[in-house]
């Protein structure tokens, strides 16, 4: 069939009118979704803003706390240690001081809504020392086998110097109620330690029976124990108090285990800084070996290239820990117990001009087998050089001299002795230390540092 001219007319005028609606409805379709996903990311970003509000509004909040928490924390270690009822320190009111949103202690721990008093600490030893670069927490508890905390201290204080200890405090905390079991353990820290606890580097503190909520009755989880369980539970309880109190005297926090656990870390220094101290966890039948197999082997003693010397001891050396091996740094020397009049000798193979010394006894496995009552003697090269005083050198010698001809110029404090020897004395031909009084512990030298120019 033939269509006429002005019927093909209006067939491509309806073609092309049906063709633009079509494309109208599809390009209408499409826009909507634009649309839509548009909304959708502009609703989310209204959100993201508001919950970046919100975030900076709970920061301001919880600075406000924390700063409250630091002002009774500073009063209460400023007060009196007489801890009778009468100078109790005054008491955060946690509930109305926390926003609604950080009273999650009280949802966690409710029963502390009755014992305000149970977050803070009975200090049985500390002198409020704050503002240090480093706090060091110590955790312990009563263990049926043995206690590491002493051994742990010694490995602590073992060769830190003055400067660092005043510039840090190790708080003890023993997790532990009753009142005589940390009164014995803080006894022994103040007999084992006199000098650090009277300085105020070491802490010790305790909680109040209340700070603990009922832990007979707890879930199971990870398929532990009951025992495992509230183990666990009162660990993290311990830590937290532990952190708490030790969270406004200082920049850093480092926490130790009298008992630990090995620190699973991508660097490793080796040998390791720190090395786990026992077997017996205070999980009643843990056995916990986690000794670092490279920890100790430099740490036992410090080698140092000393003058070329005979070395000789009146002293009655133990197996193989010989002075010769301690003087070329390959080991160091043990002795049995010291008697007055016992010596040790490094007799020069040449006078020598020494600027220096340092003798270090004891080490990080026998802290206590130091020297006592011990001085740092020599014997100059020629009498002539010790006729050398302040118009030569500037300076004056007052060193006092032995009945066998050697000038006394130093002693042993607290296991170690250390210092520099005037250009006055001129070159020396020997080093003694002599032994002045019975010891009723054995002698170990750790270290042996000779300085010559």
């Amino acid at each position: 069939m033939r269509l006429k001219p002005g019927s093909s007319v209006t067939f491509l005028c309806l073609s092309a009118a049906f063709s633009f609606v079509c494309f109208t409805a599809w390009s209408r379709s499409r826009g909507s979704g634009l649309d839509m996903y548009q909304s959708q990311f502009l609703e989310l970003h209204q959100r993201l803003l508001y919950a970046e509000k919100e975030n900076k509004k709970r920061s301001r909040e919880l600075s406000i706390v924390l700063d409250a928490i630091k002002r009774v924390v500073a009063e209460r270690l400023n007060s009196t240690a007489n801890h009778t009822d009468a100078m109790k320190w005054k008491v955060l009111n946690l509930t109305s001081k926390l926003p609604l949103h950080l009273t999650n202690i009280h949802y966690y721990l409710p029963h502390l809504r009755e014992h305000e008093n149970s977050l803070y600490p009975n200090v049985v030893i500390g002198q409020g020392r704050t503002g240090v670069s480093l706090v060091m927490g110590i955790p312990t508890v009563k263990r049926g086998k043995q206690s590491y905390l002493l051994g742990t201290l010694n490995s602590l204080f073992y060769e830190m110097t003055a400067e660092q200890k005043n510039d840090c405090v190790v708080v003890i905390f023993v997790a532990e109620v009753n009142a005589e079991y940390v009164n014995s353990i803080a006894e022994s820290v103040k007999t084992s330690f006199p000098n650090e606890v009277q300085s105020g580097v070491i802490e010790v503190i305790s909680p109040l029976a209340s700070y603990y909520p009922d832990l007979s009755n707890l879930k199971e989880t990870f398929g532990d124990s009951k025992e495992r369980v509230r183990w666990r539970t009162k660990q993290n309880l311990d830590y937290s108090f532990l952190m708490l109190y030790a969270q406004p005297k200082g920049t850093f926090y480092l926490q130790k285990h009298c008992e630990g656990q090995k620190a699973y870390v991508r660097i490793r220094s080796k040998p390791s800084l720190f090395q786990h101290v026992g077997i017996h966890s205070s999980l009643a039948g843990k056995i916990q070996n986690l000794k670092d197999k490279d920890f100790g082997k430099n740490m036992l003693h410090k080698a140092h290239v000393n003058p070329p010397a005979k070395v000789t001891t009146s002293l009655r050396i133990f197996q193989q820990y010989t002075l010769e091996k301690a003087y070329e740094g390959m080991d160091c020397f043990w002795a049995f117990s010291p008697t007055a009049g016992d010596y040790i000798l490094f007799t020069f193979l040449q006078p020598l001009k020494v600027d220096g010394y340092l003798f270090r006894s004891g080490n990080m496995e026998h802290p206590g087998d130091k020297l006592f009552n011990t001085t740092i003697e020599v014997w100059p090269a020629a009498e002539t050089e010790l006729l050398k005083d302040a118009v030569g050198h500037g300076d004056t010698v007052n060193y006092q001299t032995t009945k066998d001809g050697y000038l006394k110029i130093g002693t042993f404090d607290n296991g170690i002795a250390e210092g520099i020897i005037s250009p006055s004395v001129g070159k020396i031909q020997a080093i003694r230390l002599s032994i002045h009084s019975d010891s009723p512990v054995w002698a170990l030298l750790s270290e042996i540092l000779i300085k010559t120019s």
